[in-house]
């Protein structure tokens, strides 16, 4: 059972917000937030929520301007008298740096999970890039939760593509695409990647002859700099296949790459809506709202000094 509860959305996050509310059954409330002459940020919560459990829609992607008016939302919460304030980021950012490879790094997926952990008292996030890390909680000190796309990617594939076959663009996405064509009861290969740098990489296509006639759909995590997928989209059309449909959890779409990946041949571009794009057609509501009713059973309340309307 879902404990009382109210949604508040940050400024532009407010379609998340409300589709939460609509999935939970729960009020919305609002926060003011904007700027002052200087760029400092002027908040101010306008809808109490004395003793109530909050889920905050503040979707962290481009984390460098959101992270100071989420800190003071969040306060401005507690001073609204919110019981708990659970943190729903479909996508989690600074998660790429989790080790230091240079004398001098810093390694801020650290220090990052340690503020956010400060700020908030539990983390909702999709499919988040756990590379060196096996969970999050190996960083994280509040409890978090991961929803994953995999269900819903088979989900979409079956309904829209007739004769998949689904490529991996690299060993590490093995374990991903091998999950997603179990669900979607497909066939899967997997390419080999070797990387040159953040926009230099080359891709060895194994013998395709016996996939001839099925339809290539390319899964990824997150589409960047979309350079894996360009590279395969060209080896796969020499090859003989048909224009292949890419598709992605996190629409990072870095710099120009969804025209990019457009000029080069992608039949269709299909990514989630866990960052907003007009490529968005894969919903992750209802796996958000799982994780918010798995974290609301942990009924200790928070151990942050609530404070009080003045």
């Amino acid at each position: 059972m879902t404990p009382p509860t109210m949604v508040f959305s940050l400024p532009g996050h407010e379609a998340l917000g409300a589709r939460l509310a609509n999935a939970l059954g729960a009020p919305e409330g609002a926060l003011e937030l904007r700027q002052f002459p200087d760029g400092e940020t002027y908040v101010r919560g306008e809808t109490l929520c004395e003793g109530l459990d909050v889920v905050l829609a503040a979707n962290l992607f481009q984390p460098n301007a959101q992270f100071l008016p989420l800190v003071y939302s969040v306060r401005a919460l507690r001073v609204l008298g919110a019981r708990r304030v659970f943190l729903v980021s479909p996508y989690l950012p600074y998660m790429r740096q989790d080790a230091r490879f240079q004398p001098g790094e810093v390694v801020t997926s650290r220090i990052f999970a340690r503020l956010l952990s400060e700020t908030v008292d539990a983390v909702v996030t999709v499919d988040p890039h756990l590379h060196r890390y096996t969970t999050l909680g190996e960083i994280y000190s509040v409890p978090t939760h991961i929803g994953h796309a995999a269900a819903a990617v088979a989900d979409w594939i079956c309904g829209n593509v007739e004769k998949a076959v689904i490529v991996g663009p690299d060993s590490e996405s093995e374990q991903w695409v091998s999950e997603v064509a179990g669900m979607a009861d497909v066939p899967f290969i997997v390419l080999a990647k070797t990387r040159y740098g953040d926009r230099d990489v080359s891709i060895e296509v194994p013998p395709l002859a016996e996939w001839r006639g099925h339809t290539p759909v390319l899964v990824d995590d997150i589409i960047s700099t979309a350079r894996t997928m360009i590279e395969t989209i060209g080896h796969l059309t020499a090859a003989g296949y048909a224009a292949p449909v890419c598709i992605g959890v996190h629409a990072v779409f870095a710099s120009d790459a969804y025209q990019a990946l457009k000029s080069a041949g992608a039949a269709n571009i299909i990514t989630a809506n866990s960052i907003p794009h007009s490529s968005n057609a894969i919903d992750l509501t209802a796996l958000l709202v799982d994780g918010l009713r798995q974290l609301f059973t942990l009924n200790a309340p928070s151990g942050r000094v609530q404070e009080k309307p003045s």
